[in-house]
């Protein structure tokens, strides 16, 4: 595997121009005060309650999302590209979703195969010939990114479902102008604190056709959601309700909410409950979670649901490999913003060269998340590589392969002092009468040395993202 690319540090050991004024910081500050300031974090994120659900851990665990106070550092210019690439690539998206819940025209152009879509189990035909507000289906997009070779950044794969960790962006800013208000004073670090009122606007733009002040709450599985923190943090910074299933009820394909001064209509619905789970009368019979009718008030255009039911047909695995294709095909561009070279294991041709290949592959479940169901070639016993081969041979349209990317490092204060660690990024896109986002996103990190997984549910930590405005 080749070395990975340092995000401070060149390869002639010089420290990158935009790292610079924090490395000159860093030299002059003992270790021993840097070592006190992350135990004030850990104290201070224990006392607001900022907590995780950690899988494969003792059942009703929670555990405090592991916090580095490095910074991860992008200049403005570097910013700027990825800002368009990532405005560029949901715009797409979405035209896509629209296009095969109605014209379908990507398919009978061929650029993409129909069966993969029509086939494909995150394809809904409950909403084929369904008008959402603006033609917007995600709402809120988390695209994750990773820079690799000499620098490159890649989209390794699409959250358009419920995707998470937007809190932790905040919270993990708020915490660095607490703790060093000293490196603020001193760059110019672009804000992220806006974030909710952004979030807000862009769920208010997308009410049903002729609200003029819309109700927009967001909907919630309950506290025992590994994310209900963030549920909860949202709402309260939004200054709306946080609701659960049973707060809300529908009357003549109306939603509305149960208050103290009686039912409440309500417009807008965040929801962090998966399709499945929306409507016991449309989806899951047995859901305990959702509203009874929502989904016939949602066909009726009386409430807008952010993101819009059937998202995850453009976020699934199998999917991310024709995102490219949508630009072009939709955008008339060609991506600002290069795929993970990526091979199709239901392709007889991939497939082949895969299962020779295993060992220096990373081999992923088209429906997975969070970083379960993989297998990462390099790290893996020989008993579990024979595993997936088997898996693979039963059913290959369940899974893509990629190269195993050497993730760029980023210093990060560890036991042993401040030592490289493999980071992603996590930008969160608003797409409502115009795409919206705010400067960097979470920066997620593997604390155990070597590790490419940098998912909070397997442990990994997270860092603030300073994007310069200069």
């Amino acid at each position: 595997m080749k070395t990975a690319y340092d995000e401070m540090y060149a390869a002639d050991g010089s420290v990158r121009e935009s790292y610079r004024s924090y490395a000159d910081w860093l030299r002059a500050t003992p270790q021993e005060v840097i070592g006190r300031k992350r135990e004030e974090a850990d104290i201070a994120f224990h006392r607001v309650g900022i907590t995780f659900a950690v899988y494969g851990e003792d059942a009703g665990q929670e555990r405090l999302i592991p916090f580095d106070i490095v910074p991860r550092i992008i200049p403005a210019h570097e910013w700027k590209r990825m800002a368009d690439g990532l405005r560029q690539r949901v715009k797409a998206l979405n035209a896509f979703l629209h296009d095969i819940y109605h014209g379908q025209e990507i398919l009978k152009a061929g650029r993409i195969p129909a069966a993969q879509v029509l086939g494909n189990s995150q394809f809904r035909q409950e909403m084929v010939g369904v008008e959402v507000p603006e033609q917007i289906y995600a709402h809120i997009a988390g695209v994750d990114l990773v820079r690799a070779g000499e620098g490159e950044y890649y989209v390794l794969e699409d959250n358009l479902r419920t995707p998470s960790g937007v809190s932790y962006m905040l919270e993990d800013r708020k915490m660095m102008m607490r703790l060093f208000p000293e490196l603020f004073a001193h760059q110019a670090i672009a804000p992220v604190e806006h974030y909710p009122d952004l979030l807000l606007n862009n769920l208010r733009s997308v009410a049903p056709h002729g609200v003029v002040n819309p109700n927009v709450v967001v909907l919630t599985p309950g506290q025992f959601n590994s994310a209900y923190f963030e549920h909860a943090f949202l709402a309260q910074q939004m200054g709306i309700e946080l609701v659960d299933g049973n707060d809300l009820f529908v009357r003549n394909d109306t939603v509305f909410m149960r208050t103290t001064q009686g039912p409440r209509r309500v417009d807008v619905i965040y929801r962090r409950i998966d399709d499945d789970f929306l409507d016991p009368r449309a989806f899951r019979k047995d859901s305990m979670l959702g509203v009874p009718g929502l989904f016939s008030a949602y066909r009726a255009g009386t409430v807008t649901l952010a993101n819009a039911v059937g998202t995850g047909i453009a976020d699934d695995k199998a999917i991310y490999v024709h995102v490219p294709e949508m630009i072009r095909f939709y955008c008339g561009e060609e991506p600002i913003l290069s795929n993970v070279p990526t091979w199709e294991l239901s392709k007889a041709e991939d497939r082949e060269y895969v299962l020779a290949h295993l060992a220096e592959l990373v081999v992923k479940e088209v429906h997975g998340s969070g970083g379960y169901g993989m297998l990462v070639g390099p790290t893996s016993s020989a008993a579990e590589i024979s595993l997936f081969r088997d898996k693979i041979s039963a059913r290959p349209e369940g899974y893509i392969a990629q190269p195993t990317l050497s993730l760029s490092t980023c210093p990060t204060f560890v036991d042993s002092g401040v030592a490289p660690r493999h980071i992603d990024l996590r930008p969160y896109v608003l797409s409502g009468k115009e795409i919206t986002m705010v400067p960097g996103g979470l920066t997620r990190v593997a604390l155990k040395q070597g590790s490419l997984v940098v998912n909070s549910s397997q442990g990994g930590g997270t860092k603030d993202t300073w994007v310069l405005e200069n």
